[in-house]
């Protein structure tokens, strides 16, 4: 009668996969909004060069923890896909500050 998984592990498990989850959503929502409404959209509206930067260093930032976050959930629980789904998260927060660097870049003039 047991299904060879606890429910506070399958609980866990399911933590870890909606942490990645929202992880891959902030990092994605700092990519739209760099290669999308910052060269785009702003310029449309009229709105100054230093607003993009200094917003996309913040949301770097956050999508950083959570992808550090995500990676920390999957070793505690021992997921299976923990290397796997660490080497994506790894790439994001390389992929944030390479971006990051470029916002300070242009912050810096």
């Amino acid at each position: 009668m047991t299904s060879g998984t606890a429910p506070a592990e399958t609980a866990s498990r399911q933590a870890a996969e909606r942490r990645f989850s929202q992880s891959m959503v902030v990092s994605g929502t700092r990519c739209l909004l760099a290669y999308v409404v910052f060269p785009y959209v702003f310029p449309l509206l009229g709105v100054t060069d230093v607003v993009g930067p200094a917003v996309g260093v913040a949301i770097g930032a956050v999508a950083v923890v959570f992808n550090v976050v995500s990676i920390r959930r999957f070793w505690r629980v021992n997921h299976r896909l923990k290397w796997a789904l660490s080497a994506v998260n790894v790439a994001v927060i390389g992929l944030m500050c390479f971006l990051a660097a470029g916002d300070i870049a242009e912050l810096a003039g």
